[in-house]
């Protein structure tokens, strides 16, 4: 969709957030790349260019903007949809693939060699496998420096990074904020963590009825897998490095997620696999359209 202009254009002007993870805008002048949703006064159409991804975006030298977070916008349908080896990619990269296994391994599960992967995504997603698996673990480490007390050395490591060097780097590229001034930001009005454990907010598009589908998982919850308990379900996770267990609770604009996990280094994976049992980059207008 990013190549249409004057869509991307009224979808910014609007601040329509269905079009969230569907492409991302990039301001000239500020160089800082926002969601379409973005609440603060959409910039001249002149100062607009469009990318398919956030890692593109960064890639470009753009910063994700402060005030909407375009990193944690719900990820495009489109790879949920389709079965081609991008969208197969994308799905696998998120798993943590490129994480343990390198873009080799990547290329491995696809069955394409390494060169034919790369140029693959970058003709449609602006970036390779390094620069969205590194898109990835920017996010991850975000989520783990503003909502845990972990020191920053272990959410160099559990984030996916090779060097405490390389993680302070990427954060202060991506986010224009060392690792230190994200956590100060939000230290003050941070409840207190419960041990063990990490909360978090798992966006979705509108409109969605939780209720539905949380009753569906209720009806039909494995004994000793699943269950629904005080408003909340709970499962078991199996994760490359570990088990774990999450926690979704429906709520009026974004799905409560908790999670405990063996090893920190499979939160990414965790969360991958909670949007994706909940559907959350489904586009429910088209599904809505089809039933």
């Amino acid at each position: 969709m990013h190549t249409d202009f004057d869509a991307c254009v009224r979808a910014v002007q609007s601040k329509d957030a269905r079009f969230d993870g569907w492409f991302f805008t990039a301001v000239l002048t500020t160089r800082i790349y926002c969601r379409p949703s973005c609440p603060v006064t959409p910039p001249k159409v002149a100062n607009m260019t469009f990318y398919p991804s956030a890692a593109a975006a960064q890639q470009a030298g753009f910063r994700a903007c402060k005030r909407c977070r375009p990193d944690a916008s719900p990820g495009s349908p489109q790879w949920n949809e389709r079965a081609d080896v991008v969208a197969r990619a994308m799905r696998l990269i998120a798993d943590g693939v490129v994480d343990r296994d390198g873009v080799p391994g990547l290329a491995a599960r696809l069955g394409y060699s390494a060169r034919q992967v790369e140029r693959q995504l970058l003709a449609e997603l602006g970036a390779g496998p390094l620069a969205l698996a590194r898109a990835q673990r920017a996010q991850t480490a975000r989520l783990l420096i503003e909502t845990t007390a972990m020191p920053m050395g272990e959410i160099a490591f559990a984030a996916g990074f090779s060097s405490i060097r390389t993680f302070n780097d990427t954060v202060r590229e991506v986010f224009a904020l060392t690792p230190g001034d994200l956590r100060a930001r939000v230290a003050k009005g941070r409840p207190a963590a419960s041990p063990g454990s990490l909360a978090l907010r798992l966006p979705f598009r509108r409109p969605l009825t939780p209720d539905n589908l949380f009753g569906h998982l209720a009806a039909t919850a494995v004994p000793g897998v699943e269950e629904w308990r005080a408003g909340a379900y709970r499962r078991t996770l199996r994760l490359p490095h570990g088990t774990g267990i999450a926690e979704l609770r429906p709520l009026p604009d974004h799905i409560g997620c908790r999670l405990w996990l063996t090893d920190w280094r499979d939160l990414a994976q965790a969360i991958s696999r909670c949007r994706r049992l909940l559907d959350l980059d489904a586009d429910p207008a088209a599904v809505d359209g089809l039933l």
